[in-house]
């Protein structure tokens, strides 16, 4: 499990592919320090699993083909820089919100508008996941932790402030239109959501759900 706070901004060392698979080296440096194999680490916000670790930092992963199908993993290249985040602890503080590192989809940067110590982002979000997404509530993009200034669900986009430590310490500080970036929707809306719709599908079921409420009372 993640936070949505990313500790580093670090560079891939090498891209392998291989037949259904890559393989992903990136250089973490100090964060690398006690990780052993078979751990956690959020790379563009995709739990990945560490299959390689050296002495100078260097973490690598392997990435099937579904990731890279769902993910900007499979776009990039040596030299790139990926956000890095290692799995969190209990009782650590919880600085953004719980997250699974479980990639819905990709998200298309479709405007960039930079001002002052302001850098906002309109986003093109496929339509099949705008029913969980809502004004000023969370979302993670390429694994940061932040609050959607606006949704606008005819044009099915949404929009984000970003404040100049998230454009210092992470990828979106860097992106341009035309970008694609990995997005992780809060599990509990989606959650909430679904379990309506299905309520909704089914009036036999709301109808049980009713005569138990009267019962009850």
């Amino acid at each position: 499990m993640f936070t949505g706070i990313v500790q580093g901004l670090c560079p891939v060392e090498s891209v392998s592919d291989e037949t259904n698979l890559r393989r992903l080296t990136v250089q973490t440096g100090d964060l690398a320090a006690g990780v052993a194999l078979g751990a956690s680490v959020a790379i563009n916000g995709t739990c990945l699993t560490v299959t390689a670790t050296s002495d100078d930092g260097a973490l690598s992963f392997d990435i099937i083909k579904e990731t890279l199908t769902l993910t900007n993993l499979g776009q990039l290249e040596r030299g790139d820089l990926v956000n890095v985040e290692r799995s969190f602890r209990v009782g650590d503080e919880v600085g953004g919100h719980i997250l699974s590192g479980h990639i819905a989809n990709q998200v298309t940067v479709t405007e960039v508008k930079q001002a002052d110590n302001l850098r906002e982002l309109t986003l093109s979000v496929p339509g099949r996941w705008m029913k969980y997404l809502q004004q000023k509530g969370f979302v993670a993009l390429d694994g940061a932790s932040l609050t959607l200034a606006t949704v606008d669900y005819d044009a099915e986009n949404i929009r984000i402030s970003l404040i100049p430590e998230t454009i210092e310490r992470t990828t979106l500080g860097r992106v341009v239109e035309g970008d694609r970036i990995n997005l992780e929707i809060d599990s509990q809306t989606q959650a909430v959501v679904e379990t309506v719709e299905r309520l909704v599908q089914t009036p036999e079921l709301l109808a049980r759900l009713a005569i138990n409420a009267d019962l009850g009372d």
